[in-house]
């Protein structure tokens, strides 16, 4: 596939560069982006096969290194430019989907009441459920409207680092279920016309009627303000790496921020939205009060509540350096480490979370002493060798002065390992 986005891509290149953002084109950003990725593999697999290589560096090991780093770093930052262009695109024309979504859900609810009052009839409580539906689906689409630019309904979930935060996508969706179940109960309460009626629905209101709600509301809120708080105190404590995505996925509600399925957000979404299907079917057995949800479902959202947090609390980590050694090949002789060496720095952390493409692994740097040296590219079928989480190889500049050195480590996302002692003799 990457070899036919690369052939093909030379004539539609020709009209737009991959460069159009408008929505409607078939060349617009996520076609620029789509071929930027297929060149740059294809590229990469070249390299790492020993193809493309000019003659003036071939006769060099370290210098066909540094030219092939050279040739897909630049590579690699067209296709984080095109990325961000077709982020920023797709968030654009989020608002519109979200709205979509929302409307779809209100006829949903209206096809719902409609069958279920056959034989049954028609009641007050299905018609303020759905007015508090309308309501409730035009506050969305206004709020998506103003937030456009930002994903629509969606801007108040989408984190800082431009993922969806999963402990604001539970919040919010008990915020929305709360404001929509005392809509109902207004819509009834507009509708009364005895005071029997009224004194019953003012009643429905009370804190002993929806304790376990409101209790479980209060928890996930208090939550999603909380790891905000722990995420952004580690970040700058430089115990978590974080790194800026493209755009906004699903899956980042259920994943960490490399795409890995993570025990602690799972949990978290599936508990919290049983909980609220729960309490959705018990208002809609009973519209005539909050949703009395059980106290032994409430305990058991709060305990999911506290592993997510507990998760967090854990996730993550300083990237750290455990030993420096001389890079050897097969038959090099045994040495002290020497200016024109390459080293083999081993530890963990190296590369944070969600920062495997090309475009950020060319951003690592290791300071040898004082000479900052940025860590090559070197590509293998599928993928790199170097750098790596746990293993990175780099040379000694010759700039580097003869003595004891400090060895250190600076991560894509800026935080800074330990330093390491190395002895280099000329």
């Amino acid at each position: 596939m990457a070899v036919r986005e690369a052939g093909q891509g030379g004539s539609a290149a020709g009209v737009h560069g991959g460069g159009c953002t408008c929505g409607d084109c078939p060349h617009g950003a996520r076609a620029g982006h789509r071929r930027a990725v297929a060149e740059f593999l294809l590229k990469r697999d070249e390299f790492a096969a020993g193809q493309g290589l000019p003659a003036a560096v071939a006769h060099s090991a370290s210098a066909s290194r540094q030219w092939v780093s050279a040739e897909l770093t630049q590579s690699a930052e067209l296709v984080a430019e095109r990325g961000r262009a077709e982020g920023e695109a797709w968030l654009a024309r989020l608002w519109l989907r979200t709205a979509t979504v929302v409307w779809a859900l209100v006829v949903v609810l209206l096809l719902v009441q409609a069958f279920t009052a056959i034989g049954a009839g028609w009641t007050s409580a299905r018609t303020a459920g759905l007015l508090a539906a309308l309501l409730t689906a035009g506050a969305l689409t206004a709020a998506s409207w103003f937030h456009r630019a930002r994903g629509g309904a969606l801007a108040p979930v989408i984190g800082e680092d431009n993922r969806l935060s999963t402990s604001r996508a539970v919040a919010g969706a008990w915020v929305l279920f709360v404001v929509y179940a005392v809509l109902v109960l207004v819509g009834r309460l507009a509708g009364a016309s005895g005071h029997r009626e009224r004194d019953a629905l003012i009643a429905g209101l009370e804190l002993g009627r929806g304790a376990g709600a409101v209790t479980v509301l209060a928890v996930v809120c208090a939550i999603a303000v909380l790891v905000r708080r722990v995420v952004g105190v580690r970040v700058l404590g430089q115990r978590l790496q974080k790194v800026r995505a493209d755009r906004p996925r699903a899956a980042d509600l259920l994943t960490d921020d490399a795409g890995r399925g993570t025990f602690a957000d799972i949990q978290y979404v599936v508990i919290g939205g049983v909980a609220l299907l729960f309490a959705a079917v018990r208002l809609a057995r009973r519209p005539d009060q909050l949703p009395d949800l059980p106290w032994g479902l409430a305990v058991v959202v709060l305990v999911s509540a506290a592993t997510y947090l507990a998760g967090k609390y854990a996730e993550g980590g300083r990237p750290v350096i455990l030993s420096v050694v001389r890079a050897r090949e097969a038959g090099d002789l045994d040495a002290p480490i020497r200016t024109g060496d390459d080293i083999e720095i081993r530890g963990a952390g190296f590369v944070p979370p969600g920062a495997q493409g090309a475009d950020r692994l060319a951003r690592m740097v290791v300071r040898i002493g004082a000479v900052h040296v940025h860590v090559p590219l070197v590509p293998v079928a599928g993928g790199f060798s170097n750098p790596t989480d746990a293993v990175l190889t780099v040379p000694v500049p010759a700039d580097v002065e003869p003595g004891r050195v400090e060895v250190q480590v600076v991560t894509v996302a800026g935080v800074e390992t330990n330093r390491y002692v190395v002895d280099v003799t000329d």
